[in-house]
């Protein structure tokens, strides 16, 4: 009887192992495919070529590197694993950052597990948090190309600061989870949310006395009012 503990205790060691390792793998992968879209300069455009080289590249090795774990995760060891797989936010986040900058929408959870290079299934969590960091990715896409272009990126009559602020809207009237990860990336999105309605604010309202080109500055007037 107790060797068939060690054995199972072994077996699931050799597996954790493998998850772990696989999940860096597929983090940096999917970092690097987010780092070579900041360099997109419009929405709603193809690609330039060597960014779309690059990805393809990228999301061929992430789905080399999940199928090798693919029958690790079956059943109930997707869920047994969980923590392990935070690779997984990591890769959603890289795919709807990707859609976003081609198509100016959010992907759908179907959409997102559709594009999953493996017979791995996606959590609601996996997709929420992955969008919940997307909000980081739109603050930076909007901070650069601002100021390369001196207007908020988007089509005539719906621009990023739009979309940042109807998406986290729709955050805000979430449930509270009461958890650290939950809490901790509510309050990074709001930041965010705040940092592009600023960069609005200050274009529409001081943009009119500036140069062309002109950004305004991303820091701080004045500190925040503390709470009674």
């Amino acid at each position: 009887m107790f060797e068939g503990f060690r054995d199972e205790l072994d077996e699931h060691h050799d597996r954790r192992e493998r998850i772990v390792k696989a999940s860096r793998d597929v983090t940096a992968q999917s970092k690097k495919i987010i780092f070579a879209l900041q360099r997109v300069k419009q929405l709603n455009k193809d690609f330039p070529p060597n960014i779309q080289q690059d990805m393809d590249t990228r999301l061929a090795e992430i789905a080399k590197i999940l199928e090798r774990i693919a029958p690790d995760l079956q059943n109930v060891n997707r869920y047994r694993y969980t923590s392990p797989l935070r690779c997984l936010e990591e890769f959603v986040e890289a795919l709807s950052f990707a859609h976003y900058l081609r198509h100016q929408k959010l992907i759908t959870p179907e959409e997102t597990q559709k594009a999953m290079p493996a017979d791995i299934s996606l959590t609601p969590n996996d997709y929420m948090y992955g969008v919940f960091d997307l909000f980081g990715e739109l603050m930076r896409f909007a901070t650069v190309t601002t100021a390369q272009t001196g207007e908020l990126a988007g089509v005539e009559d719906r621009n990023i600061m739009g979309d940042i602020q109807e998406l986290g809207c729709a955050f805000e009237i979430l449930p509270d989870v009461p958890t650290k990860d939950w809490r901790g990336k509510m309050g990074a999105m709001r930041q965010s949310v705040k940092k592009v309605e600023k960069l609005g604010y200050g274009l529409v309202v001081r943009g009119s006395e500036r140069p062309k080109g002109w950004v305004p500055d991303m820091k701080d007037d004045a500190p925040e009012p503390s709470s009674p």
